[in-house]
């Protein structure tokens, strides 16, 4: 059965890792024979990953978490149980990433410094503000050869990879700390202990009439089924409820 896999983070380093995730695959799927038509999704879009991670300190977190990675590939790599060959490249992954991550300036600064794109960065902020008539040097550039534009995408995309391919590595492993289980609830609602869970991930069958809202820490979190929304807006579900849950 087709399921709907809904996640939510319980702290903020998760949110702000789920919510760069989000904008690493936005830019990722940006073609450069298309960018004329969504251009405002990916310069708008590389800007917001910018202020992410200017505002915080992502590539910090990243680092304890991969050095908390290290240790642990370190010691499941001593277990007869396990696939040495695939321990042995996510650990020689992490620490050619947590090596790059300790350097002294971080690649990703280089974006603020370049001129095409500051100079389309405060007009970005502006509703409607990439108009033509407003960036005519970005008319221009969005009209270029699709080989020069890929070339420049490529360019200021790789200047995440060290950011991205950590943050990827690090959710992947989160992901991996819990199976689904089969839960169901009478009335529509569902609660829990949140000591030592990351991440809740949720599915729904796809065609389920309902849909999972959640709230929570690190200490407790609920799971509230809603109603799609009609005239009077949305409503509590009170009905028996199935689903699957992965404490992370």
């Amino acid at each position: 059965m087709e399921t709907i896999l809904y996640e939510h983070p319980l702290n903020e380093r998760i949110r702000n890792y789920l919510k760069l995730e989000q904008l690493f695959t936005q830019v990722d799927n940006c073609l450069p024979e298309k960018i004329i038509d969504f251009q405002q999704v990916f310069f708008n879009t590389l800007f917001l990953i910018v202020d992410c991670l200017e505002k915080n300190d992502i590539r910090g977190d990243l680092i304890k978490d991969l050095e908390k990675l290290e240790r642990n590939l370190v010691l499941w790599s001593q277990s007869p149980e396990t696939d040495s060959s695939a321990i042995d490249n996510n650990l020689q992954q992490t620490v050619k990433l947590s090596c790059q991550l300790r350097g002294n300036s971080p690649t990703w600064w280089q974006l603020k410094e370049d001129k095409l794109l500051a100079s389309l960065k405060q007009r970005f902020a502006i509703q409607a503000g990439n108009a033509s008539f407003d960036l005519p040097q970005l008319h221009f550039w969005t009209h270029q050869k699709t080989q020069k534009i890929n070339k420049d995408m490529n360019k200021w995309r790789a200047l995440l990879d060290q950011i991205r391919d950590a943050l990827f590595l690090i959710l992947k492993f989160i992901r991996q700390r819990a199976d689904f289980k089969k839960i169901e609830t009478d009335s529509g609602f569902y609660q829990d202990s949140g000591e030592g869970i990351l991440l809740l991930r949720i599915k729904i069958p796809n065609n389920a009439q309902y849909y999972p809202s959640v709230s929570g820490n690190r200490f407790r979190y609920s799971i509230r089924f809603m109603l799609p929304y009609e005239e009077n807006g949305r409503r509590y579900s009170n009905q028996a409820t199935k689903f699957q849950l992965a404490r992370c």
